[in-house]
This record gives C-alpha cells, sequence and structure tokens, in this order.
C-alpha cells in the first residue's frame, strides 16, 4: 500500500491550534510555574464551558480520581464498584484510598457497564461506584438514584474520556449529585499537557478538594507568602496543576468545539466506511451526545490482525486489557466472562484531530487488507 501516511502511524496524538505556544511562553516569562492565578483562570473557563459553578484543577486525572474518592470518604474496608474494563490509573486511585474494587461486568456494544451490573455488585461495604465513561460515551445510573442515596453511595464518574459529552441533554459534569473526574492528559479530548479536574458537588467539597491537592495546608499560596506559617488540616497531596500546563489548557479550551466537531465527523466516516466490512463490529459511543476520546472495533482474528498492522507501520492499539487479570489486582479477580471475551477482539484504530477523511479510508483500506490475507 506505500508508506503510511504520518497521521495514521500514530494512534493518537496532541493536537495543537498555534496560541498553545504563545501562551506556554507568556507562563514561563510569568516565573510562577505552580499554581498561580493562570490556573484559576483555566478552573474559571472550564466551569463556565460546562455550566457548573466551579472546577478544581489537579495534576492528573489519577490525582483528581484519588482525591474525589477521599473526600466522597472512600477508605480503608469500602469497596468501590469499578467496570475491569478501564486503564490501571483508575484501579490505582482507588487501592490508594485503602479501599478495594469490586469488578463487574460491561455491555459489550458499549464497553461501559449499566445500572443492572452496579445493582448486583452492591454489598455492605459498597462506599463508591466508578463508572468509566469509555470512549467517552456517558453512564447514565439517574435509575439507581434512590438506592444510591439510601446506601450512602457516591457516584464518582470516571470521565477522562468525556470532556464534551452530554448525559441525555446535559454536559458530563453537570450532574449535581456526581462527582465528576476529567483527564487532561497528552491525547486527550481537552488537553493540558498533563492535568485533570474534578467537578465537585458543593462549595464545601470544592475547598476540601483544593486543600487535599496542596498538601494539606488550609491557606492559599498567597497567604503563606504572607506570613511566617502555615496549617496542615490533614491529608493531603503535591497534585496542584502547574501554570504552563494551565495556560496550554485556556488556550486549547478556545478551540474545543472545533475539536469536537472534527472527532465527531472522523468517527461517523470510520462507522461508514466499516459496516461494509465482516467480522468487524465497531463500538458504539452513542455519537450524537459524545465526543469520541478513541474508535474502538471488535474483530475476532485480533491478534493476527494487529500484527499485521502494526508491522506495515499502521498506529493500531488496544485500550485496554482488563484489571481483573492483572497480577497487581489479581486478589479481587472475579470472573468476568463478557469482559473477557471483549478484552480478546478489541482493537482501537488511529484517532485523532489531526486526521482527516482520506487518513480514515486508509485505515480501513489497510484493515481490509489484513482481514483478507491469511497468515502464511
Amino acid at each position: 500500500m506505500g508508506s503510511v501516511p504520518l497521521q495514521v502511524s500514530m494512534n493518537a496524538r496532541p493536537y495543537l491550534h498555534g496560541p498553545e505556544t504563545e501562551a506556554l511562553t507568556d507562563a514561563l516569562q510569568g516565573g510562577q510555574y505552580g499554581h498561580s492565578a493562570i490556573v484559576e483562570q483555566f478552573e474559571q473557563a472550564v466551569a463556565a464551558y460546562l455550566g457548573v459553578p466551579d472546577m478544581v484543577a489537579v495534576a492528573s486525572g489519577t490525582a483528581a480520581l484519588h482525591l474525589a474518592l477521599t473526600a466522597a470518604g472512600v477508605g480503608p474496608g469500602h469497596e468501590v464498584i469499578v467496570p475491569s474494563q478501564t486503564f490501571c490509573a483508575t484501579i490505582h486511585a482507588i487501592v490508594a484510598t485503602g479501599a478495594h474494587p469490586r469488578f463487574v461486568e460491561i455491555n459489550p456494544d458499549t464497553l461501559c457497564t449499566d445500572a443492572a451490573s452496579v445493582r448486583d455488585a452492591f454489598t455492605p461495604n459498597t462506599r463508591a461506584v466508578v463508572p468509566v465513561l469509555y470512549g467517552g460515551r456517558a453512564v447514565d445510573l439517574s435509575s439507581l438514584h434512590a438506592e444510591l442515596t439510601r446506601r450512602r453511595i457516591t457516584i464518582v464518574e470516571d470521565a477522562a474520556h468525556a470532556f464534551g459529552s452530554h448525559c441525555q441533554d446535559t454536559f458530563v459534569g453537570a450532574r449535581p449529585d456526581i462527582l465528576t473526574c476529567f483527564s487532561f492528559g497528552p491525547i486527550k479530548n481537552l488537553t493540558c499537557g498533563t492535568g485533570g479536574g474534578i467537578i465537585p458537588r458543593t462549595p464545601a467539597e470544592a475547598q476540601e478538594l483544593r486543600t487535599m491537592r496542596a498538601l494539606g495546608i488550609m491557606q492559599s499560596q498567597t497567604r503563606r507568602a504572607a506570613t511566617t506559617s502555615y496549617t496542615v488540616k490533614g491529608f493531603g497531596l503535591r497534585a496542584t496543576m502547574s501554570a504552563l500546563n494551565a495556560a496550554i489548557g485556556l488556550a486549547q479550551l478556545q478551540h474545543f468545539d472545533e475539536v469536537a466537531a472534527q472527532r465527531q465527523e472522523l468517527w461517523r466516516t470510520y462507522a461508514d466506511g466499516l459496516h461494509a466490512l465482516d467480522g468487524v463490529r465497531l463500538v458504539d459511543v452513542d455519537i450524537d451526545r459524545t465526543v469520541p476520546f478513541n474508535c474502538v472495533i471488535h474483530l475476532a482474528d485480533r491478534d493476527r490482525v494487529f500484527e499485521a498492522l502494526r508491522g506495515s507501520g499502521l498506529g493500531v492499539g488496544v485500550h485496554y486489557p482488563p484489571n481483573h487479570d492483572q497480577p497487581a489486582f489479581h486478589r479481587w479477580h472475579r470472573p468476568l466472562p463478557i469482559t473477557e471475551t471483549s478484552a480478546r477482539r478489541l482493537m482501537s484504530l488511529p484517532f485523532h484531530p489531526a486526521m482527516n477523511q482520506d487518513d480514515v479510508h486508509y485505515v480501513i483500506s489497510a484493515l481490509t487488507h489484513a482481514l483478507e490475507t491469511e497468515t502464511p
């Protein structure tokens, strides 16, 4: 097929619009690389975009999950319901609180968990549910609201893939009864280079999260600089977002609607082209409500096709090997036949905003060739 186009040689990559360079330079010259007014501007801008009262910026999506679970009161002796089909960071954040994961099944069409699977997993020790918004698709657990309230179980959304997506007619993150965690990592829908964010439920929770992200110190950085002491209230991490990353995020946010539209267009182009391929099933992201993070398919002969495409230079990937089979989490293993079957078949196609429709057609052509070519 000739040389592989650069854009499809990578599974995903950041997309820069241009103003990021100037914004980063200004932040560098400002001389405050930790928490600063730029971080607060980014928090306010994201909150305004989503139509929520506040957003707490942190160092990563993993830190967001860890701090949100801690703020929800999750700790030793508790269980957290979570699908195994997620990046291992989700599970590490749970384990870091002293709690342990209770792995649940996914819907094979969406790779997300659902209300029925969550309800079946409740135990007296359940303290939180972490629905993973795989691929950017929202997970609606509203039918469980009364039972979750009665059991005092908090929903902490892992929305690392889902910035800009909607649950019904509401932005992910805008439900007042849910703690939502975003990742602003290198290849996410909205990137800060690295970073994360939490949408708190109340002003008091926002303040608690801000204190924890700054090593448990109650006073702001400005107040600390003007006094001879400070007060460490309780648990904390060094989890503040750098001003440098916030500057990138502010520049990115100005162009987010363009990126969202491009991601949806690319996904729809894939859907149109993949429809005709026998043995290939596209994972459904509910594209009319979703800003898709990736484009994932199921195919029976995954390993052979994966090796053939990687060998030809195409940037396919696997997101992700399930966690209940990982050595680090094996003590919490439960049989999950749907997850296990899906894991043997799923493959991520190249997908990022720098691609165009010709790139998508190239990938589909390469996939078609790999499917038709038998192993010697």
